[in-house]
Parts: structure tokens; C-alpha cells; sequence
């Protein structure tokens, strides 16, 4: 027993002693690992004033991670960092900056006072940053800064939109991303009413003077919602940053007849930011189409013609304000609370006039139809953020609510007559839509860095929308008036609840780099269809992976490939099965039975930087199932009393849908008063599926290309060209025409600087039209359509306690941006 006793003792002793040893080695990583402070001062070297927002950068030279922070109001500024070996550079806008290199940190220190001087060439350093390259291209996104773009100057969203990379806007208004039109439009990182009920006329809406930038995401984490299998744009709006009262106004003129005026104001003290950016504007946008039908009998002989044109004369009168109060309860937290109110009124008339000719074209029937649309649009929107950033760089807790209200009112008079082979006057008719919607957001993130090189993040979201929609046609009874149209009025309530919630993580390990993540998002769609006892409901539950692979081969060289499972939802009007009579012979219908679209998305991107030129380049592919897809049929319906060949477009889903695609972005700054940039993407999309015995297979080839080009004339005129070309495209019922549009602008800046006068000619050779040929079994439909015709407009800016473009470029502390580390 004793000799077991000692041995037992001996065995305890040595066990002790191991994990002692192996504690000491811990406890000492974590005595390393234990952060030092550095401190100091910033002091204008004239005045001997404090530098508030004075910039100070630190690279740790053993693995070039970036810290840092801004100086407070009295210049001061304190930086916790790792133990090791740091650069450090020190900067403010308009002084020379101040480099400390190679110096070793292991316990706190005090730089002292630093005195910065102003640079004697501070104009041209303004200048420098004021000439932030439009397209700036980042690991993980393309940023398309407005602020340099002159063309959109008096603009609206849409255009802004129509000049970012990889984006195109057709003649209709619809955006796409890289040839898909289901991308993700988000305001400040968020669905808002500012996209609308309709989307499209609300990016119409939308002033280009209030966007900072636009981010474009081709593999969003799993932090963004799944919706959108092409991506993600991300509109970012202007909110002024700078110390005391200072913004700018503008005013615009133009023709077609164009009156506006915008004001971005801003006041800053240490607790409080305000800032607000409101516009008005009057507009007239003439626009024109044309449709050419040939129909065929059973035997495949020309059997009649018809000739549509139409022209339209819209004027729109649009209001808009944003505005936002930022309250700092500390350095580290901050409360936003933002107020979005836009409302406009918009009268359009349409004149359409058609003819139908026989087999030898001679003329039967000549008809013109006009149509008197007015419509008002109003949207208000309140928002609440919350965000803490704890002592970690990194470290960050934020919650968001937003609320939101839409209502769009439209009502149409349409008067038609005959005016061959007699004059004859057809009754008239009523149409009005009167649509609203209401909006609920809840949303949680939190980000938690773990060591140097890792990091965790979690959320949950809550989109709650409910929409309501009257349809109302009224047709013309000799003896009782107007009376409702029960073929075509409807009404629908329409709800989405989307529940969702994600997880990621993320880790660098040398020069490689991962972020997993997993999103779930349950859907709840209710239908109800007003005055016909029928109720649609569904709930689908998914899971969405994501992953982002990053490899860097230098600083100035990196390798990216992303994953991502992506949802296409159907929309409301997708859904609703009731009829809706764009004209006599031509109605749109939903359908209810339609489901999701879900898509498997693979990108690979290639990043290289060189002294005056960056390239960017990806492949990509993405297979979707469930896709849906318009189709059309035709029936024979009385018109007037005249049997008369009537279209009918709906979508249904097709089995599958697989998209390629390559695409480059360059940036080229050959001389200093010369930057150009281009954006070429190339797509294929191979569709399989049929329905109702037709095949819609096809397999589609399509391009575009835009190249952007911005000069510094003599007498610092600054001058720019946009040029977009998209090629012809092929899809199973329709091929379109390819469409070139350049955009030319000049800027001169007067006043002493503090005023910019700008001339911006929109679509020069007014080319800017779609043209299509549409096939179905017994007819062949050529078409034209120009939305809007070309435009110019003269717009005069002027600052306030603003320098020009005044900014600097943004870093990123917590090694990623909205919590992305890689």
C-alpha cells in the first residue's frame, strides 16, 4: 500500500507538473498578445490649433494588418494595438503628411505633440482626392462614387444606376446586373420605400444629388438577404461627415423643359450630426414607340398588317427631402434617426394611332386612341439605428426598425375614335389604380472579432410588407353612365413576411482568407383576391450557404471565389391572377400557382493593381431552377363588337436556366489631367423547358461594353464621355436589336472654387431606343420604343464652408467593410 500510495502521489506531482508547464507558455502568449496604448496630439503647425478628424494609420510590418483612428475635437487621439513593429502615417486634408516608420511598440507611449504643416500645393491635394477615379475597385465590390460623375449631374437614380459597372437599364427603366434583371436594390443597406411600390418610376423619382455611392455586390455574404440571383445593388445616400455648417445647392435648367433645385446641408458639432438633402424638379420627358405586326394564317401566308406609333408628352413634378439627426451617446455609440419624404404628381399623355391593312397593305381601319394619365405618388419613411463599437476594433452591436408608407394613386380618360373609312367615335373609357403599402423592418447584427485574425457574426431580420391594390375599369353605357368593367376590375392584398436569421465565420490565415456563412429565411404569402371568396396562402422555409475565398499575392494582387445560394420571389402583380388590359389587344395576367426561382451562383474574381492602372476581371456561372419566364398566347375576343385577335403575357416556370459570363473593369490613369475606366461583361443563357406543348428552349449570346472617359481641359475645363453599346440578344419569343448611347458632359469651376458650372448632354445622337421582333405562332411583331428623348441640362453648384468634393478616402479599421473581413 505504500509503495502504491507513493506511486500515486508521484503520478498526481507529474500531472501537476504538466499542466503548469503547459499553462506558462499560454499565460506568456497571452502576456504578448496583451494590447499597448499610443497616443499623441495633432496640432495645425500655424495656428496651434488641435485637428479634429486628423487620420492616423498603423501597418504592423510583421503582417501588414491596419489599425488606427481619428483624432477628437482637441486633436487628441488613443490607439490600442498589438505588440510589434509599426509604420505609422499621419494626415489631414490640405497638410503634408507625417510618417514615423519602423517603430516598435511593447508597452504604452506618448508621441507627444506632432505638428502638421499646410502643403504648399494643399489646392492640388484637394484636387487629387476630388479626382477619386468614378469606379473605385475593391476586393469584395465595385464602388461607383457619383460625386465625380458629371453626366447625372440633374439626374435622377436611374441614371445613376445606368452608369455603374456591370449594370445596364433598358429603355423601360429595368435594371439588370450583368444581363439579369433579379438583382437586389437596397437603400443604405436596406430595403426602403424609395424603391417603391413599382420600383422603376420610383428610381425616376429618386434625385441623383442625394446618392454618395453605389455598391455593387456579385456575392453577397450571408449578412445580406438571399433575394436577387443576380446580386445585389446597394445605394448609399450622401450624409455630411464634416465639423460645423456646411453643404452645397444646385440649381438645374434644361430642355426638353426641365426646372430643378436641390440643397445638401449638414451641421456637425461634437454630439450631434444633422443633415438633410432635399430636392425639387419639373420635368417634361417625350417619348415614342412603334409597333409593326404581321399575322399569318394556317398555311403560313401573309394574311393582314397593323401599324401602331405612339408618341408620349409626361411631365412630372417630384419632391423630395431626406432627413437625419445623429446623436453620439459616446465616441464608441450613436443613435440615427432618418426621415425619407417624397411625393410627386405626374401627368402623361399617350396618342396612339393604329392601322390594320389587308394582305396587299391596303388600309381597313385607321384608329386613335389617347390616353390622359394622372397620377400622384407619396412615400414617407422613418428609421432608427443604434450602433455600438466596443474597445476590439471590430467589435460592434447594431439594431435597426424602419417603417414605412407608399401610395400610389393613378387615373386614366381614354377617348377613341375612328377616322377610316369614316369618322366614327368609339366610346370612351376610365381605368384607375389605386395601390399602398406598408412596411416593417426589425434588425440585429452583431460582429465579434476573435484574436487578430478571426472573426464571428450573427443576425436576424424581420421584413414584414402588406400591399393593397384596386384595379378599376369603367367602360361607357349610353343610358347609365360609366359602369365597372367586372371582366378587368379587381382587387388583391397582397402580404410577404420574410423571417430570417444568419450566422458567419471568418478567418486569415497568412495570405489566405475564408468567410462561411449560413442564412435561413422563412416566407409567409398570403393572397387575398377582394370579392371573389378565394384566399392563396404558402410558406416556404430555405436554407442559404454562402462562401468567400480570398487569396492574396501581394498587396497590389489578390484572388476571390465566392458561392452563393440566391432566391428569385415573385412579385405581387407575378401573382395576381386578374387580367390587366395594357391596350384593346394586348393583356398581362399573374399567376398564383407561380413559385420561387432558386439559384446556385459561382464567381471567380481576379484583382491586380499596378502604379496607374487596376484590373479587374471575373467568371461566372449560375444555375437556376423554377426560373420563370414570360410567355404569350393569343385567343380571338370581341373588340367593339369585332372578333379581334388578342395577346395574352403571363409567366410560368420553365425547369431550368443556366447563365456564363465574363467580365473586366479597368481603371487607367495614363496622365494626371486623363482617367478612363471600362466595363465589358459577356453572357450566355441557356434556358430548357416547355409548356403547353412549345418548346422555350434556347441558347442566348449577348454583350455590352461602357467606357468612361474624364479629361482636364485646358483653363480647368473638366470633360467627360460615357459610351454604352449593348449587343443584339436572342431569346425563344423575342430578339432585340443592339442599342449605342453616349452620354458628354463639362464642368468649369468659379466663384473662386465655391461654384461649379456644369453643361451634361444625355443620350447625344438620341439613340437610346429599343428595338425588338417578337414571334408567336401566327404573328411577327416588329418594335421600337425610346422612353425618353435626348436631353441637356445646365446646372450651377454652389459651396458653403465646403471645400470641392471635399473627403478623403475611407479605411476600413475593422479589416472589412459592414463586418466582412475578407
Amino acid at each position: 500500500m505504500p509503495t502504491n500510495f507513493i506511486l500515486m502521489k508521484l503520478k498526481i506531482l507529474y500531472f501537476i507538473g504538466i499542466l503548469i508547464s503547459s499553462q506558462l507558455p499560454a499565460q506568456q502568449r497571452n502576456f504578448n498578445q496583451q494590447p499597448v496604448n499610443l497616443s499623441g496630439k495633432i496640432v495645425d503647425s500655424q495656428t496651434k490649433q488641435g485637428l479634429e478628424y486628423a487620420t492616423i494609420v498603423l501597418t504592423n510590418l510583421r503582417n501588414n494588418t491596419i489599425t488606427g483612428d481619428v483624432t477628437n475635437d482637441n486633436g487628441e487621439f488613443s490607439i490600442r494595438a498589438k505588440k510589434g513593429r509599426y509604420d505609422i502615417e499621419i494626415e489631414f486634408i490640405s497638410f503634408e503628411k507625417v510618417y514615423i516608420k519602423n517603430k516598435l511598440l511593447t508597452e504604452n507611449t506618448d508621441l507627444g505633440t506632432i505638428f502638421l504643416r499646410p502643403s504648399s500645393e494643399s489646392l492640388d491635394e484637394v484636387e487629387v482626392v476630388a479626382k477619386k477615379s468614378t469606379v473605385e475597385i475593391q476586393l469584395d465590390k465595385k464602388i461607383y462614387n457619383v460625386g465625380s460623375d458629371m453626366t447625372v449631374k440633374g439626374g435622377t437614380a436611374s441614371d445613376v444606376l445606368d452608369n455603374v459597372p456591370s449594370v445596364t437599364v433598358d429603355a423601360e427603366g429595368n435594371v439588370s446586373l450583368r444581363g439579369n434583371s433579379n438583382v437586389r436594390i437596397l437603400v443604405n443597406g436596406k430595403p426602403s420605400g424609395l424603391v417603391g411600390l413599382s420600383g422603376t418610376d420610383a428610381l425616376r423619382q429618386l434625385a441623383a444629388d442625394a446618392i454618395e455611392k453605389v455598391e455593387v455586390i456579385t456575392s453577397p455574404s450571408a449578412r445580406y438577404d438571399a433575394e436577387g440571383t443576380a446580386g445585389i445593388l446597394n445605394i448609399v445616400l450622401s450624409k455630411g461627415k464634416a465639423i460645423g455648417f456646411n453643404g452645397s445647392t444646385t440649381v438645374t435648367a434644361g430642355n426638353p423643359d426641365y426646372f430643378g433645385g436641390s440643397a445638401n446641408l449638414n451641421f456637425r458639432t461634437k454630439k450631434i450630426n444633422l443633415f438633410t438633402n432635399s430636392s425639387y424638379n419639373y420635368r417634361k420627358s417625350p417619348g415614342n414607340s412603334f409597333n409593326n405586326g404581321t399575322y399569318f394564317d394556317d398555311n403560313g401566308t401573309v394574311s393582314s398588317y397593323t401599324n401602331d406609333i405612339r408618341n408620349y408628352d409626361r411631365q412630372n413634378k417630384r419632391f423630395n427631402s431626406i432627413f437625419g439627426l445623429e446623436y453620439y451617446l459616446s465616441k464608441n455609440t450613436s443613435i440615427t434617426g432618418t426621415v425619407v419624404y417624397r411625393n410627386s404628381k405626374d401627368k402623361d399623355i399617350s396618342i396612339n394611332e393604329s392601322t390594320d391593312l389587308d394582305s396587299n397593305f391596303e388600309a381597313l381601319l385607321t384608329n386613335i386612341r389617347t390616353e390622359d394619365e394622372n397620377e400622384k405618388d407619396k412615400t414617407i419613411e422613418y428609421s432608427l439605428n443604434f450602433t455600438k463599437d466596443f474597445k476590439t476594433d471590430g467589435h460592434r452591436l447594431s439594431f435597426d426598425f424602419q417603417y414605412g408608407e407608399n401610395e400610389e394613386f393613378s387615373d386614366a380618360f381614354i377617348s377613341d375614335r375612328d377616322i377610316l373609312p369614316v369618322l366614327i367615335e368609339n366610346d370612351p373609357e376610365k381605368n384607375s389604380t389605386d395601390e399602398s403599402s406598408k412596411t416593417v423592418l426589425l434588425q440585429g447584427d452583431y460582429v465579434l472579432p476573435i484574436g487578430e485574425n478571426m472573426q464571428f457574426e450573427l443576425g436576424f431580420k424581420a421584413d414584414l410588407n402588406e400591399q393593397y391594390s384596386d384595379y378599376l375599369v369603367e367602360e361607357f353605357d349610353e343610358n347609365s353612365g360609366f359602369i365597372r368593367n367586372e371582366d378587368f376590375s379587381n382587387t388583391l392584398i397582397f402580404e410577404e413576411n420574410i423571417y430570417a436569421a444568419y450566422t458567419q465565420f471568418g478567418k486569415k490565415i497568412n495570405k489566405f482568407s475564408y468567410l462561411l456563412g449560413l442564412r435561413m429565411e422563412v416566407t409567409d404569402l398570403i393572397i387575398n383576391l377582394i370579392g371573389t371568396n378565394q384566399d392563396f396562402s404558402k410558406r416556404y422555409s430555405q436554407l442559404f450557404p454562402t462562401v468567400n475565398l480570398g487569396y492574396e499575392f501581394s498587396k497590389s494582387e489578390s484572388l476571390t471565389l465566392g458561392y452563393g445560394r440566391r432566391v428569385r420571389r415573385p412579385r405581387s402583380w407575378f401573382l395576381n391572377p386578374f387580367e390587366s388590359r395594357l391596350s384593346e389587344t394586348y393583356i398581362r395576367t399573374g399567376n398564383v400557382d407561380l413559385d420561387p426561382t432558386y439559384t446556385n451562383s459561382y464567381d471567380l474574381g481576379y484583382l491586380k493593381r499596378w502604379k496607374k492602372f487596376t484590373l479587374n476581371t471575373s467568371l461566372y456561372f449560375q444555375r437556376s431552377i423554377n426560373s420563370f419566364e414570360f410567355v404569350q398566347t393569343e385567343e380571338t375576343r370581341e373588340v367593339d363588337g369585332i372578333p379581334t385577335l388578342v395577346i395574352i403575357r403571363y409567366p410560368i416556370n420553365l425547369s431550368s436556366l443556366d447563365r456564363y459570363g465574363f467580365e473586366f473593369t479597368a481603371n487607367y490613369n495614363p496622365f494626371k489631367w486623363w482617367r478612363i475606366s471600362n466595363n465589358f461583361n459577356f453572357f450566355r443563357f441557356v434556358t430548357k423547358g416547355a409548356y403547353d406543348g412549345i418548346s422555350y428552349d434556347s441558347d442566348d449570346i449577348s454583350w455590352f461594353n461602357r467606357i468612361n472617359s474624364q479629361l482636364t481641359l485646358p483653363g480647368k475645363i473638366e470633360f467627360q464621355t460615357i459610351a454604352f453599346y449593348r449587343g443584339p440578344q436572342e431569346r425563344a419569343q423575342t430578339t432585340r436589336k443592339g442599342i449605342l448611347s453616349v452620354n458628354l458632359a463639362l464642368s468649369k469651376d468659379i466663384l473662386k472654387n465655391n461654384g461649379t458650372l456644369s453643361l451634361n448632354v444625355s443620350d447625344v445622337f438620341n439613340s437610346r431606343k429599343r428595338k425588338s421582333i417578337d414571334y408567336t405562332p401566327t404573328t411577327v411583331t416588329e418594335s421600337e420604343f425610346q422612353w425618353r428623348e435626348r436631353q441637356l441640362l445646365l446646372n450651377f453648384i454652389y459651396r458653403f464652408n465646403e471645400k470641392k468634393k471635399r473627403g478623403r478616402q475611407q479605411r476600413n479599421y475593422d479589416n472589412g467593410d459592414e463586418g466582412e473581413m475578407f
